[in-house]
Parts: C-alpha cells; sequence; structure tokens
C-alpha cells in the first residue's frame, strides 16, 4: 500500500517543471545553517546504512551452504536470476537512453533549468544525469536485494537441518541487507544530488525519482509475470496431475518457480520500494518548499525542506535497531511472526522517539514556522507510523494461517476448489474496505492539524506518507524474507536432502513454518506499498489543481468530462489487472505444455532422484526458464502502454472540447484510478495471501495433508491467487505512480491553446497505441491439437 503514494509525489514535481520554478522561489543554502550539516547527518547515515548491509552480507556468506545437492539446487536458481536480469536490462537500457535524451531536449530550453549548480553543470542536464542514476540506483537496490536471496537460500535451508532459532535468523538478517541497500541508495543519491546543485537540488530530484519509478515498473511488471507464470505451471502439473510435492526435482518448473521468487519477489520488491522511498522523499521537500514559499518566510521554507531528509534518516537507524531486535529460538512451537512483529514494533517505536526528537529541534529552537507548534510536525509522522501498524494488523489477520480467514478458506477444501476460491475472495474484499477506513483516517490527521492553512495540509499528509516508510529498512527485511524461506523450501525438496528423514522432520517442519509466515510479510510489504501511493497523490493533488488551473474551482463532478473521466480511470486498473492476469495465464499454458511434454518424453524421469549423482531421467530446467523469460518480456509492454497512453488520451481528447475540461477530466480520472486501483490492489494482495496459506496449512496435516483431494483444492485456489497476489495486485503500484506522473507532466500542455488538429493528433496515436496493447493482451494463445475454431 506504501508505493501508490510516491508516484504522485514525483509527478507534482515534474508536471510544472516551468511552472513549479516559477512559483517558488528558492532561497539560498546558506540562510539557515540547518541546512548543510543536515545534509551531512543524512549522507553519513546512508553510509552506515550500506555498511551495515555490508558487514551482515559478508557474516553470513560465512554459513555453510549445506551439501553439495543444496549448493547444485541453489546455484541453478542464482545462474537463471542472473540471466533474467540481464536479458531485462538490455531490453530496458534504450528506453532509458532516448528518456535521458527526451529529457535533456526537453528541459534545455527553459529559462529557469539553464542555471548551474556547484560544479558548473546545468540544472537542464542535471534532470537527465539525475534520471540515469535513478534508474542505476533502483537496479542495484534490486540486484542487491536478489544477490542476497540467492546465496542464502541454500544457508537458510542447511540451519534448518539443526536449528529453528539459526534458520530465523539467516533468513531474515539475509532480507535486511536488501532493506539497508534500499535506503543507503536513496539517501545516498539525494545527498550526492544535493552537494552538486544545492538550492537547485529539488529540481533536479524529480530525475532522480521518475528513474527509479521507471524502472520499479519494469522489474514489477516483468518479474511478476515470470514468477507466477513458472508458479503456475509447476504446480498444476506437479501437484495437481501428477501427485508430486512442490520444488519436487522431477518437476520441469521448479528452478524456474523459484527463480522466480527472487526476480519478481527479491528484484522487483526492493525496486518498487527504493522508488516509492525516494519519490516520497522529493514530494515532502518540493510541498516544503511550496509551503515555506506561501508563508513568506526564506528560513521556514529551508527548514521544511531539509526535515524530510532527518526524518529519513531516522528510519536508518530505526531499522537497524529493529533488525537486531528479532530473536527467535529453538522451540518448535514458536511462531515466527512474533519475534518479526516484534522488531519492527521496537523499529516503529525508535522512529517515533526520533520524529519528536527531530520535531522540537527544529521547529522550536532552530525556526518557527508560522506559530505552528513544533509537535504538530511529529504528530503528522506518527499518523504514518501508526498506519503502518494497522495496516500490518489487518494483512496479518487475512492472510495468516492463526487467524480466521486462513483456517475457513481452508475449512471449505472439504466440500471442493470451487468453494475454497468463494471463501478466500469474500475475505479479500472485505480486506480492502478495511484499509480504505485506515487510509481515509490518516489523511485526516494532517488535515485537522493543519486546518487553516492548505499548504501545510498538504505537506503534512506528505510527511504521514515519510512516517509509513520510515522503517523501509525492516520493512524490506520482511518482505526478502519470505522469497528466501520460500527458495529454502524449495531447495529441502529438489536436492532430496530430507529423503530418508520422515515427513515428521523438524526441518521440513521449520521451512514449512518460515515459509507460511513469508507469504504473509510479502502481503504487508505490499499493503505498505499501496497505502504509501494514496496518501502520495492526496498530498500532490493540489499541486496537479495549481498546475491545471483549476485551484479556485476545484474537480466539479457536474461537468460530464468529470464524470466520464472518473469513470474512466476508475476502468484503468481492471483492464491492467487483466493484461498483467492474461500475460500469466498465456506464459503458464506454455510451461504447462513443455512440463507435460518432458513428463511425457523423457524417460526415467518419475525415478530421477538427483542424489543417485545420474543424469537419466533429469528435466530439462533450462527449457522451462528459456520459456518464462522470453514470456515477461514480451508481455511487459501492454501494461506499460496502458499506463502511458490512457492519460493522455483522457486529458487531450477532452480538452478538444475545452482546455480546462479536458485538464478537470483528467483530475477525475486520476482520482478514479487511485480509489479503485488501491481496492482491486489490496483485494487481490489478501486473497491470493489468504489462498496460498490456505494451502499451506492443509500441507500441514489439517484436512488429511499432502496428496488429499483437499489438498489439491487448495492447490487450485494457489494457482488461482498467484498473478493475484505477485503480479497484477502490486503491479497496480507503479502503474498508478506512472500515470500520475505523465498527468502532471501533460496537464501544462494540456490547458494551453493548442491547435484542435493537434489534440486529435495526440489523442488518435495514444488511443491507437492503446488499442494495439489491448489487441496484443487478447490474441489468442498458440493453437494445440483439438482446440475449438
Amino acid at each position: 500500500m506504501k508505493k501508490i503514494v510516491t508516484t504522485a509525489m514525483l509527478v507534482l514535481a515534474m508536471s510544472g517543471y516551468a511552472l513549479a520554478s516559477e512559483a517558488i522561489e528558492l532561497p539560498k543554502f546558506n540562510e539557515l545553517p540547518l541546512v548543510w550539516p543536515s545534509v551531512w547527518i543524512v549522507f553519513i547515515s546512508a553510509l552506515i546504512g550500506l555498511a551495515f548491509g555490508a558487514q551482515w552480507l559478508l557474516s553470513l556468506l560465512k554459513e555453510s551452504p549445506g551439501p553439495l545437492g543444496m549448493s547444485q539446487v541453489s546455484d541453478a536458481i542464482r545462474e537463471g536470476a542472473w540471466a533474467y536480469l540481464k536479458k531485462q536490462m538490455a531490453t530496458m537500457v534504450w528506453f532509458v537512453i532516448a528518456i535521458a535524451i527526451a529529457l535533456f531536449i526537453l528541459y534545455s530550453p527553459i529559462k529557469e533549468f539553464q542555471t548551474k549548480g556547484a560544479f558548473g553543470i546545468p540544472v537542464y542536464m542535471g534532470v537527465s544525469i539525475a534520471f540515469v542514476l535513478g534508474v542505476v540506483s533502483s537496479y542495484l537496490a534490486g540486484m542487491a536485494g536478489m544477490m542476497m536471496a540467492v546465496r542464502a537460500n541454500c544457508r537458510v535451508a542447511n540451519a534448518a537441518l539443526t536449528s529453528f532459532k539459526k534458520s530465523l535468523y539467516i533468513a531474515f538478517r539475509s532480507g535486511a541487507v536488501s532493506g539497508m541497500a534500499t535506503v543507503g541508495l536513496g539517501l545516498l543519491g539525494a545527498c550526492i544530488i544535493f552537494f552538486m546543485f544545492q538550492e537547485q537540488a529539488m529540481k533536479v530530484l524529480i530525475g532522480f525519482g521518475f528513474g527509479g519509478c521507471l524502472a520499479a515498473l519494469f522489474m514489477r511488471v516483468g518479474g511478476g509475470i515470470y514468477t507466477k507464470a513458472a508458479d503456475v505451471g509447476a504446480d498444476l502439473v506437479g501437484k495437481v496431475e501428477k501427485d508430486i510435492p512442490e520444488d519436487d526435482p522431477r518437476n520441469a518448473a521448479t528452478i524456474a518457480d523459484n527463480v522466480g521468487d527472487n526476480v519478481g519477489d527479491c528484484a522487483g520488491m526492493a525496486a518498487d520500494v527504493f522508488e516509492s522511498y525516494e519519490v516520497t522523499l522529493v514530494a515532502a521537500i518540493i510541498l516544503g518548499a511550496a509551503a515555506g514559499t506561501m508563508l513568506h518566510n526564506p528560513q521556514a521554507s529551508l527548514a521544511l525542506m531539509v526535515y524530510p531528509l532527518l526524518i529519513r534518516s531516522i528510519g536508518v537507524f530505526a531499522s537497524i535497531i529493529g533488525v537486531y531486535s528479532v530473536k527467535g529460538s529453538d522451540d518448535m512451537k514458536m511462531d515466527p511472526m512474533q519475534p518479526i512483529n516484534t522488531g519492527f514494533y521496537v523499529s516503529a517505536a525508535i522512529a517515533v522517539l526520533g520524529f519528536i526528537g527531530i520535531s522540537y529541534y527544529v521547529f522550536n529552537n532552530v525556526v518557527t514556522v508560522k506559530d505552528i507548534p513544533w509537535w504538530k510536525f511529529a504528530i503528522a509522522n506518527c499518523a504514518g507510523v501508526i498506519l503502518a501498524l494497522v495496516i500490518g494488523k489487518l494483512t496479518e489477520y487475512f492472510t495468516s494461517t492463526a487467524f480466521k480467514p486462513v483456517k475457513e478458506t481452508a475449512k471449505a477444501s472439504r466440500t471442493g476448489p470451487a468453494t475454497v476460491i468463494l471463501t478466500g475472495f469474500a475475505f479479500g474484499i472485505e480486506s480492502s474496505v478495511w484499509s480504505v477506513v485506515a487510509i481515509g483516517a490518516t489523511i485526516i490527521i494532517p488535515t485537522m492539524l493543519f486546518l487553516d492553512n492548505p499548504e501545510m495540509a498538504a505537506y503534512g499528509i506528505a510527511l504521514a506518507g515519510l512516517g509509513l516508510l520510515t522503517t523501509t529498512g525492516y520493512i524490506l527485511a520482511m518482505d526478502t524474507y519470505g522469497p528466501i524461506s520460500d527458495n529454502a523450501n524449495g531447495i529441502f525438496e529438489m536436492s532430496g536432502a530430507l529423503k530418508d528423514r520422515g515427513k515428521d522432520d523438524n526441518a521440513y517442519k521449520i521451512v514449512a513454518k518460515l515459509d507460511a509466515v513469508g507469504n504473509t510479510t510479502k502481503a504487508l510489504t505490499k499493503g505498505f506499498a499501496i497505502a504509501t501511493a494514496v496518501i502520495a497523490a492526496v498530498a500532490l493533488f493540489k499541486s496537479f489543481l495549481a498546475d491545471a488551473g483549476l485551484a479556485q474551482e476545484g474537480i466539479r463532478l457536474e461537468w460530464t468530462t468529470v464524470f466520464v473521466g472518473l469513470l474512466a480511470g476508475g476502468a484503468v486498473p481492471f483492464l491492467f489487472s487483466s493484461f498483467a492476469i492474461t500475460a500469466v495465464s498465456r506464459a503458464a499454458f506454455k510451461l504447462v505444455n513443455e512440463v507435460r511434454r518432458q513428463f511425457r518424453e523423457i524417460k526415467g524421469i518419475m525415478e530421477y532422484d538427483p542424489r543417485s549423482g545420474s543424469d537419466v531421467g533429469k528435466p530439462d530446467y533450462g527449457k522451462c526458464v528459456e520459456i518464462a523469460t522470453s514470456a515477461a518480456q514480451k508481455e511487459l509492454m501492454s501494461p506499460a502502454i496502458l499506463a502511458i497512453c490512457a492519460p493522455v488520451m483522457i486529458g487531450f481528447g477532452f480538452g478538444m472540447i475545452y482546455p480546462i475540461k479536458g485538464a478537470a477530466a483528467l483530475g477525475g480520472f486520476l482520482v478514479g484510478a487511485i480509489l479503485s486501483g488501491q481496492l482491486m490492489a489490496v483485494l487481490l494482495s489478501n486473497a491470493g495471501g489468504a489462498w496460498d496459506n490456505a494451502k499451506k496449512l492443509v500441507e500441514d496435516g489439517h484436512y488429511g495433508g499432502k496428496g488429499t483431494e483437499c489438498h489439491k483444492a487448495t492447490v487450485v485456489g494457489d494457482t488461482v491467487g498467484d498473478p493475484f497476489k505477485d503480479t497484477a495486485g502490486p503491479a497496480l503500484n507503479p502503474m498508478i505512480k506512472v500515470m500520475n506522473l505523465v498527468a502532471v507532466l501533460m496537464v501544462p500542455i494540456i490547458v494551453q491553446p493548442i491547435p484542435t488538429a493537434v489534440r486529435i493528433a495526440i489523442t488518435a496515436i495514444a488511443g491507437i497505441a492503446l488499442l494495439g496493447a489491448t489487441f496484443w493482451s487478447m490474441r489468442a494463445s498458440e493453437k494445440e491439437p483439438g482446440d475449438a475454431e
């Protein structure tokens, strides 16, 4: 949930490059002694975060990777993950180059961007450089998470042979490496831009956030298609048709399935969170500068700009302390979620104390902002932390094996897969309602704090977004822990390490518990991302209205164009989800047929045992990896085109009637997209998580356990939920951000007196591209013998 807010903030900044810079007179950094010490504090905090991540990495690599069989499986997963990421980077590099050049050309004629930074680099060039830096940083964050995960999986599996406590330690601490890389790179990039461009950094930071956004879109959507196509293909043939365990080495799709966990849940989510983390920071800085300008107080403006940086630095230390607070035990009755929750509470408590201290120092001792008490800033941040705790509890309730929704979903397996799907879906729908209540309450709190000052109210909402993502280092550790545990479970099966130990062996129970909790922590992170996106969008909507010339009149629902735009925006997340789920289905179709072919044609495949040392009957794992990789790249473009072209078509199309009506329609479009996108994302994420853990509950021995009809029913539910919770649901976050970004970029042009012929041409081009993407997504799968005509 946290993610949707970030994009909107960034969009605002970019939308009005010229307008915003004219409206906001930037004071010199030297006018407030607090500025440079604060930037240096944040810079050092970033280095400390990276240093802790590096120290944890080196320490974990000293742990034993286990027997040769485990190492071989882990190596195969690592090779597949790197092969996919390299192919995606090769695909994306041309888009990055083209956009960097376009930004350079777009900004260079603008007078406000021709000023130079500290090293003589023009600001318009800095935007392009920052954009590339944002893309690279986002990919590095994703690669760091994936690099640690593909090395930690076998170490967790090996530790589970002897110790519950140690296996939890390795899994979670490995996830923390990804968390520290993400926050460290994010703050480091921001500080470097401040050093290079000083008071002009606000303009350049936009490029940094935009780069992170674009990389997140590619990695999240592409990774989601890959991971769930492989997962569905492996489960349908292996569990349902062949009645063999998950991750059985005889299943040709198992390596691709485990590779997908890393490229989707590790690399994809790390890039996703990085971009949210960065965009919320950029938005808060921009809104702070705008609020300070309206107060006609240069020192207040600088303090409001620097304050978000200091809040971010608090989060680094809060996350580190939280990670060290996660302490498990070897008691088999231990629920791994308990120590993880303890660490999160510790991290949140440290962050709250930091908010209070920083707010008191900045707004009581250094500068006074229009007689606004310092504690209001602290409370605005705390509202975000409270939302994080509430989302955590809501997600845990709807997706954990310990609570009613998952238990009822598992119980429904007694009557078949249909009731499993219905029960899980119903609980997913309910969960989206409560998330809206929580987000709405969080938005109201800062609004009430700054009731008489709309600019400060927008800033307060942005601070709530900062508070929500303050413990990003810890939150990402929770997310990456999930796929690491999942891979450890797979390595057990594929390596045959427990063949002779029996199903009641503690090692089985350990990895099963770790894996089940991992599904909950992953769902929790997705909930954070969605909430962040919504909050940021609300904070920045005021800026959108200002750029559109609607600040006084507002978005009027009685205008037909606005109402139609609202309907169109509400429909886009549904079409986007259709694209994503269809992509998974089409790719899974190919994988299912390939796995079936190998079971049919490879002699001795059902007798294959990796411990024998013989390759007789060994499946061709590489073929399935190749199919998943190729399919993910082919299916990536339709969702991306939808996110870019839909707002362009709405804005310019309705602008043919009257320019201001086009801008208003686009505003209605964004409102509709944010609302339905939030509801859809939570529904998909939590329903999928409930189905997955219902399956885990049955596999743990309830309702007959593995191999029974109840188990097969929950496997079908889990298979339906796979593209819900790991492809369409999380991909809605960058989609909403990209649409906000495109909308804000287009608004200053839409309201200009452009010839009708030009508007028609732009609308037609966007419409044709959108139709092409839709027809490409709707195309039929490859024909097979016996298909209906």
